[in-house]
């Protein structure tokens, strides 16, 4: 969407506070031996205490509240009752509807005493999303987004994963445009003054393309590697 009117400026900023106050609240609860059933729950509460909605579970039909992926698990992870250990690789999704309005952002959590390999990779989804954010600029074209994105994940060492990308949201998840994270010459969307996007590096240690699990929802990496989203 585009911003048009104060309305749309003030319900954006709504949803964002609660989507950020959600990932905030599921990174302290994040630690060793609590499942990722209970930190759904977490997310849950505050969503309805404030009176929003899950947007992939309304949108999509997701069976949770939130996205959780642990490790080699990429993206769209469903919460069960797999309890979470020590050095785990945490990716919190948060996607949130209230009053007609949608923000989407995530976060890598490194549970308990992160590893060497978690630190390295969480540090450059980070990195990646810092430098690729002034990039976006009204009259600035979208594929500069994956541009910056890319070239700092390779000068770290790491690889992004093809095929998942930034978008459009604001009404919904995933509005136009696409935005890739690498550099992709086909994308000649420009950004325009009001456009609502999310930028979302999404990283592997590995090369390998990513699969979906059989549960129809859960994407990880094919050769096991450690995946990393922001």
């Amino acid at each position: 969407m585009s911003i048009e009117t104060e309305t749309d400026w003030n319900g954006l900023r709504r949803v964002g506070a609660l989507v950020r106050l959600t990932l905030d609240a599921l990174e302290r609860a994040a630690r060793p031996g609590v499942t990722t059933a209970e930190l759904d729950r977490i997310a849950a509460r505050l969503f309805a205490e404030r009176g929003a909605r899950s947007a992939p579970a309304s949108e999509y039909g997701f069976p949770k509240t939130v996205l959780l992926s642990v490790n080699d698990e990429v993206v769209h992870g469903i919460p069960s009752g797999r309890p979470l250990e020590d050095g785990d690789v945490l990716k919190v999704d948060v996607t949130a509807e209230l009053g007609g309005y949608v923000a989407d952002a995530a976060r890598t959590v490194l549970v308990g005493t992160p590893t060497d390999a978690g630190r390295r990779l969480r540090d450059c989804v980070r990195a990646a999303f810092a430098k690729a954010l002034p990039v976006a600029r009204a009259g600035r074209g979208v594929s500069e987004i994956g541009r910056a994105v890319e070239a700092e994940v390779l000068r770290r060492g790491f690889h992004v994963v093809p095929g998942l990308d930034g978008h459009g949201t604001g009404r919904a998840i995933h509005e136009a445009p696409s935005v890739p994270n690498r550099f992709d010459p086909r994308q000649r969307d420009v950004l325009t003054e009001g456009m609502v996007i999310t930028i979302e590096p999404i990283v592997s240690a590995g090369r390998a393309k990513p699969v979906e699990d059989a549960d129809g929802w859960t994407i990880r990496t094919s050769d096991g590697s450690l995946a990393a989203h922001h």
